[in-house]
């Protein structure tokens, strides 16, 4: 039987910290982070995604620095930044403080992008759909529907 490929999600540092703050299990910022910790999504974030999340943690809401660590190891795929080079050719797509976070996310072979700033992202980039996490978590909740009704056929 072939090995089918988890549906890759790059995450934005917004993400991260609303998953890390979060009050209650069932934000959708962290439920997404927990399907990747279930492996039921694999979730990638560059290095400046996770030193964003973590400084604006340790600037508002210290006390989360522990449970955003614990997330981070166990939910995510930390990815190097891009290169100004690799940026070049897509200039235009994103914002410009968001442009290497499209392009890491675009390298990685993401489909995904979950953030709450999907203004941030136009006009982005075909291969990319960026959506805020409610949206995804949908949109996982669509597919599994999908494939319960086609179950029951």
């Amino acid at each position: 039987m072939p090995r089918t490929r988890k549906p890759r999600v790059f995450v934005d540092a917004d993400v991260l910290f609303a998953g890390a703050a979060s009050p209650t299990e069932h934000g959708a910022s962290l439920v997404v982070l927990r399907m990747a910790e279930i492996t039921l999504v694999e979730a990638l974030a560059s290095e400046q995604v996770i030193a964003e999340a973590e400084r604006n943690l340790a600037d508002k809401l210290p006390q989360a620095l522990p449970t955003f660590r614990l997330i981070v190891s166990r939910s995510l795929r930390v990815v190097p930044d891009r290169e100004p080079d690799d940026l070049k050719p897509h200039e235009g797509l994103a914002d410009p403080e968001d442009l290497p976070i499209l392009v890491a996310a675009l390298r990685e072979g993401c489909r995904w992008l979950v953030t709450f700033n999907v203004r941030h992202y136009r006009p982005g980039h075909p291969d990319l759909t960026a959506l805020r996490p409610g949206e995804f978590v949908q949109r996982v909740r669509d597919q599994l529907a999908y494939l319960a009704a086609e179950e029951e056929e």
